[in-house]
Formats: structure tokens, C-alpha cells, sequence
């Protein structure tokens, strides 16, 4: 079983960027396709990014396409989430998440990090 955990949240302001990671306990990327998901408060936990196993099929909610990217170190077995253009809608904590297979890892994945905070405020 995979474990995740992530870093890299803080405190930024309108139209800065952070770099999220998240670190895994096995080498997962061949095995698992792995994603980002956020819940902000009061709301329900959304889907953010995601990858395949291989990393060449990768998606995006609309709310963060063009301004967050997702990507990889095989050899660190991190992955990232790059945050820029923030707004104040992107508060929230951020997980990384893990599935096995492709058509559930931006639904319903089954391994899940304890998340980290981002707040992006003035």
C-alpha cells in the first residue's frame, strides 16, 4: 500500500505561485496513476490534476487549467503540483492521491495523503 505526503503549502498572495510535492513510500509510477485534488471550506473535496502510469495522459480541472501543471521525479518518486496565478478561490488544503487504475484515480482514488494547506490572500 502507498503512502503519500505532501508538503509545500503556506500563505501566498493574489498572483503569487507555490510548488506543491508529494512524496511516496514506493515507487509508484509505473504501478499508479496519481493525481491532486483541494477541498476548501465548506465545500466539498474537487479533483484538480491527474496523470496516468505511464505520465503522458494528463487532465486538468478547467477551474486550474493553464495556470497549475503536474509533473514528476521518477527518481525522487515526488510528485509536483506548480501552482501560478493564484487566486483567492484556490484556498483550500490540497491532497495528492494515488489509484491503480486511470478511470478512478480523478473520481475516487484509493490511497489519499493527509493534505497541505494553501491560503492565498492579501
Amino acid at each position: 500500500q502507498v503512502q503519500l505526503v505532501e508538503s509545500g503549502g503556506g500563505l501566498v498572495q493574489p498572483g503569487g505561485s507555490l510548488r506543491l510535492s508529494c512524496a511516496a513510500s514506493e515507487r509508484p509510477f509505473s504501478s499508479y496513476a496519481m493525481g491532486w485534488f483541494r477541498q476548501a471550506p465548506g465545500k466539498e473535496r474537487e479533483f484538480v490534476s491527474a496523470f496516468d502510469r505511464s505520465g503522458g495522459r494528463v487532465v486538468y480541472a478547467d477551474s486550474v487549467s493553464g495556470r497549475f501543471t503536474i509533473s514528476r521525479d521518477i527518481a525522487e518518486n515526488t510528485v509536483y503540483l506548480q501552482m501560478n496565478s493564484l487566486k483567492p478561490e484556490d484556498t483550500g488544503v490540497y491532497y495528492c492521491a494515488a489509484d491503480l487504475y486511470w478511470s478512478r484515480v480523478a473520481i475516487n482514488p484509493a490511497y489519499w495523503g493527509q493534505g497541505t494547506q494553501v491560503t492565498v490572500s492579501s
